[in-house]
C-alpha cells in the first residue's frame, strides 16, 4: 500500500526531490514580474529532453511557492516498494 504525505517544509521537500535527482523548475513561458509562473519538480533522468521546463533556482521555488501558499504532496514509495516520485501542488487556501 502506497502511502502520500504533505508538507510545506522547505529542507523536506528538497531532500525529497533531491534524493530522486529532481530540480526545482517552472513552466516555461509562465509568469510575469509579480507571478513566478507555474512551478514544477522536474526529474532529468525520468524524462526525455523537456523544452517545455526551466530549472530555477530553490529560492525562487520556494519564494512563490509560500507566496502561492501551496503543500507540497508528496509519496516516498510506490506500492511495490519502488521509490515514487509522485508529488503534487495543492492549494492551503
Amino acid at each position: 500500500m502506497s502511502i502520500s504525505k504533505q508538507t510545506n517544509n522547505h529542507t523536506e521537500i528538497r531532500k525529497w526531490t533531491e534524493a530522486r535527482g529532481g530540480v526545482p523548475a517552472k513552466v516555461k513561458g509562465t509568469g510575469t514580474k509579480s507571478d513566478g509562473g507555474i512551478l514544477r519538480i522536474h526529474f532529468p533522468k525520468h524524462s526525455e529532453n523537456n523544452d517545455d521546463l526551466e530549472e530555477i533556482s530553490w529560492n525562487d521555488f520556494f519564494d512563490e511557492f509560500d507566496k502561492n501558499r501551496l503543500i507540497f504532496l508528496y509519496q516516498d514509495e510506490k506500492s511495490d516498494g519502488e521509490q515514487s516520485t509522485f508529488h503534487k501542488f495543492v492549494d492551503s487556501k
